[in-house]
C-alpha cells in the first residue's frame, strides 16, 4: 500500500481508560419552533458505567439523548466528547466514537436482517477493524438472539424481532459509547434482560452506555448512576440508590410510588401505590355461559 493512502485511512479511535470522561453535556437547552424542549439538562458519563436517564413522558429525555448523539444542535449549553465539543467531530468520525439506537426502527426496503447488522460496520470501512466485520456482525446477532432470522426481510419481522436486529446494529458499530433510546419498549421480559445484561456487559468491557427507560425497577437493576430529568431539566442525578425515592419519585411522575428493597438483592423496587381494586368475579368453568336473569333478554 502507499505511503499516501496509509496516511488517507480514517482515524481508529483509541479504548478509553476506565473512569475516563466520555462524555458530557453541561446546561444544554434547546428550542424548536419557539418552544423550549430542553431547559438546563446536565449529563457526563465515564467509561464503564451504565447511566439510566429516566423521567416522564414529555420531560426531554429522547430530545436529550438526541443531542448527546449530535443529531440535534443545542440552542444553549455545550456537549463535549472525548474531551472535544461535538460540533467540532465530522459524521464519520462521529460514527467511530458514538452509536446510537432510535427509538423506532424502521426501513422502506426489505433489507435480510444481517445486512441491517452489517450497516453498523459502515463506519469503519477503509480502517484496520473492518476487516473484522464478519465475525463482529456474526457476535452481535448470536448475543442479541437474532441470528435465526439473518436472512429474513427486516420489514416480515416482529417488533420485537426487530429491536433486536436494531440493536444488533449498534453493537456491531463497535463505538465506546452507546446511546440507547427505549431500546426493551417492545420486548418480552426475557429480551428485556438480555439486553439490559448486554448494557451491562459493555460497560464491564470499558464501554460508557447511556440508555433511556420507563421500568424504574429495571434501571435500578442494571443502571450505575440515574439522570432523572423533568420539564427538559436534570433534577438529580447520582447512584441508583440517592435517586430513586420514593418522594422525589412522587412528585416528579405526579404519582405516588412506593421504594421497597428486593427481598433478595435489596436492589430497589419502584412500586406504584393503587386504590384498593374492586373484587374479581368469580371464574366459570371452561365451556359454560354467563347465565340470564328471567326478562334480561
Amino acid at each position: 500500500m502507499r505511503i499516501g493512502a496509509l496516511r488517507n485511512r480514517p482515524e481508529v479511535p483509541a479504548r478509553p481508560a476506565p473512569g475516563t470522561e466520555l462524555l458530557t453535556a453541561e446546561a444544554v437547552r434547546l428550542t424548536v419552533g419557539g418552544r423550549e424542549l430542553l431547559t438546563g439538562a446536565d449529563v457526563r458519563v465515564t467509561a464503564g458505567e451504565v447511566v439510566a436517564l429516566l423521567g416522564p413522558n414529555g420531560a426531554g429525555k429522547s430530545t436529550l439523548l438526541s443531542v448527546l448523539a449530535g443529531d440535534l444542535t443545542p440552542t444553549a449549553g455545550e456537549v463535549r466528547l472525548d474531551g472535544r465539543p461535538l460540533a467540532g467531530f465530522r459524521p464519520a468520525d462521529l460514527a467511530r466514537r458514538r452509536a446510537l439506537l432510535p427509538q423506532a426502527a424502521a426501513l422502506s426496503f426489505p433489507f435480510p436482517a444481517d445486512e441491517v447488522v452489517r450497516m453498523g460496520r459502515a463506519p469503519w470501512a477503509g480502517t484496520a477493524a473492518a476487516a473484522e466485520d464478519e465475525r463482529v456482525v456474526d457476535e452481535a446477532m448470536a448475543a442479541t438472539e437474532s441470528a435465526a432470522f439473518a436472512g429474513r426481510p427486516f420489514t416480515a419481522l416482529s417488533g420485537g424481532e426487530r429491536a433486536r436486529v436494531a440493536l444488533a446494529r449498534v453493537l456491531a458499530q463497535r463505538t465506546a459509547l452507546l446511546l440507547l433510546d427505549e431500546p426493551t419498549a417492545a420486548l418480552d421480559l426475557r429480551h428485556q434482560e438480555l439486553v439490559l445484561r448486554l448494557a451491562r456487559t459493555r460497560a464491564a468491557a470499558g464501554d460508557g452506555v447511556v440508555v433511556v427507560l420507563h421500568d424504574l425497577s429495571l434501571a435500578a437493576a442494571y443502571a450505575d448512576r440515574v439522570v432523572l430529568l423533568t420539564d427538559g431539566a436534570t433534577v438529580a442525578d447520582g447512584p441508583v440508590a440517592e435517586v430513586l425515592r420514593a418522594p422525589l419519585l412522587s412528585e416528579v411522575y405526579g404519582h405516588p410510588v412506593e421504594v421497597l428493597p428486593h427481598p433478595r438483592t435489596g436492589v430497589p423496587l419502584v412500586l406504584p401505590e393503587r386504590a384498593q381494586a374492586a373484587p374479581r368475579l368469580p371464574r366459570r368453568p371452561a365451556g359454560s355461559r354467563p347465565s340470564c336473569t328471567p326478562g334480561s333478554a
